[in-house]
This record gives structure tokens, sequence and C-alpha cells, in this order.
């Protein structure tokens, strides 16, 4: 991809627009897509506006139990089936069900996520935000890149964050083996993997006609601050001491319908259809950042750098290999 690709383009929509604005013209009768986490949070809402609009959505489930439940206030063809990133064996499981159940796959979102959590190993002892955040989903998209190749300009979306611009991937040591653990370094490495997987992944797909984009949902209450104590949330003014939302945060931070509307933007506007890898935010490509850019928005040149893709893209590989 090249830097000068990363501007806005000037889609018409807004950091608060919601699905039925950003979808309002977009028809996916026909259509097959998997949302990651698609039973939670802004996945939810992902997957009840893709249903909206005709596609059949197969949904990943750690928790068959709270799936079921929440999906049943989502109408359309949605299913589901169990999966869970940390487990590598559970991927490949749910990848080959999916293969022997459809013939194409038109839209995969990885929206799935965890977020500044103590140290935990997942795998064959990867750091878990690294390997559920980013592994997780190479291996599950590479399993099911047979799917993609057959579907017609197919999208892959890969859910970042703004916490990328913290730092990029620790080369030396990115599974912190030698140096002291850090949650939120540890998550700034995982959405930038997840922003360079994107990059990667969309010079592929190029050669069938698909694209892969990664994005900012922006500030959401989600349950992905399941591992933020309150007291932190209120060190970091996301919160009031009582446990109320300061307004000047309120201001900023989006519903979880509002949360979900980049990914939805970045899967099936027009606009995207001759570009590759870029990095979205507010249903627009985000400006590449600069002295000048506000801490909660555009994005850092070390995501959009194609030699740093292509070596995350041969390690994780490399990884997936020996998983």
């Amino acid at each position: 991809m090249s830097t000068a690709d990363q501007k806005p383009l000037g889609s018409g929509f807004r950091a608060k627009s919601e699905p039925d604005e950003v979808l309002a013209d977009i028809d996916l009768s026909g259509k097959t897509a998997i949302v990651t986490g698609g039973y939670s949070g802004i996945g939810l809402e992902t997957t009840r506006a893709l249903a909206s609009k005709g596609a059949a959505v197969i949904v990943p489930v750690r928790d068959p139990a709270k799936a079921a439940e929440n999906l049943s206030t989502v109408a359309g063809n949605v299913s589901s089936a169990q999966m869970d990133l940390a487990d590598l064996d559970s991927v490949r499981s749910f990848a080959a069900s999916v293969l022997d159940a459809v013939d194409t796959l038109d839209i995969l979102i990885n929206n799935a996520g965890i977020m500044a959590c103590p140290l935990e190993r997942v795998g064959p002892g990867w750091e878990s935000q690294f390997g559920v955040n980013h592994m997780g989903h190479f291996g599950l998209t590479a399993a099911l890149m047979p799917l993609l190749e057959k579907a017609k300009a197919p999208r892959v979306v890969a859910l970042s964050s703004i916490a990328h611009k913290r730092n990029s991937i620790l080369w030396d040591d990115i599974q912190f083996e030698n140096g002291d653990y850090h949650k939120w370094v540890a998550y700034a490495q995982a959405k930038s993997a997840n922003a360079l997987f994107a990059n990667g992944l969309s010079r592929r797909m190029a050669a069938f006609g698909g694209r892969a984009f990664s994005v900012h949902p922006g500030g959401i209450f989600t349950p992905l601050q399941r591992h933020l104590p309150q007291e932190e949330q209120v060190e970091m003014g996301w919160l009031n001491k009582d446990g109320s939302v300061p307004s000047a945060v309120a201001e900023i931070f989006k519903s979880t319908s509002q949360g979900c509307t980049t990914s939805l933007w970045a899967a099936t506007s027009p606009l995207l259809d001759d570009k590759h890898g870029l990095y979205c935010e507010d249903c627009d490509v985000a400006q590449l950042m600069d002295e000048n850019s506000p801490p909660f928005l555009h994005v850092a040149p070390h995501v959009c750098d194609d030699e740093s893709a292509e070596r995350l893209w041969t390690l994780s590989e490399s990884l997936l290999a020996i998983a």
C-alpha cells in the first residue's frame, strides 16, 4: 500500500453514524459473513446489521450459552459454532466445519479480542494478547482462504485500535520472554499486528479481487474493559470516581451500534473497491499521523509499512506452522 492513500475519502458519514446509515444502499442478499466475537458488544451489533441486510452470518462462539441468549435478539439468518481463538485446534475445527457448510465467504470480520489483561500464555507459549488478537485470527483467515478465493470481491476486516500508536511490534521479544511484561505495551503490539496483518493480507487477496482493511472502532464501553478495575479507568479519565462517565468522554465515546459502523463501512463500501490494506476510523480512511494529530485519531506510520507487514507475515506463518 502507499501511505499517500492513507487519507480520508470523504465518505459522508460521521464518527457516530449508525449502521442503518452506513448500510442504507447495501444489499447483502446471498452473501455469507463470519464475525468473530459476533455475540457480544460491537460484534453483536455487527452481526445484527449484516443479517438485517440479508447476509447469512456465522458466529464463532467461545461461550455457547451466552451466545444463544444474545443472538436470540437478532433477526435473520444467523448461526453459530464453537471456537476459541486461544486454541488453534478449535480454530481449525471451526474453519473445517465452515468449509463443509458453505461454498464461498464474502465477508470476514476479525472482531474478537482481549485487552490489557494480566500475563497469560496460549498455544505454544504465546503472550495471550498477541496469541488471541493476532495469531488466532491469522490462523482462522489462513484456514478460510479457500472460501475467500471463491467469492466475488471478498473483504476481510481486522479490528485494530488507536492503542497501536503506543508502540509497534517488539521484534526482539514479542512474547515477553526476556523483558518485563506491560499489559498496555502488549495490547499496542497486538493492535499494531492487526493493522499490519490487513496490510499484508490485502496484497495476497488482490490476486483474486479481494481486499483487507483494518479499523479503529472508536472508544466504546463493552466487555473488552473487563480486565480494567474501576480505579484504573478513573485514573485514565474514562470514569468519574462515582463510576459515572465524564461529559468529555461521553462526547467522544460511541454506543455499541455506532462502534460497529467503521467495520461495516470497511466491509461493504464501494469507495474502497480500488483500495488495499488501509487503516480506517470514523467510517472513512484515517489520516496519516503527524505532529499535529490529536491523541485519539489518525494512524501511525509504523502500521502502514509494507516491509514490517511482510516481516510479520513471514514470522506469523512460521509460528503457525509449529503450533
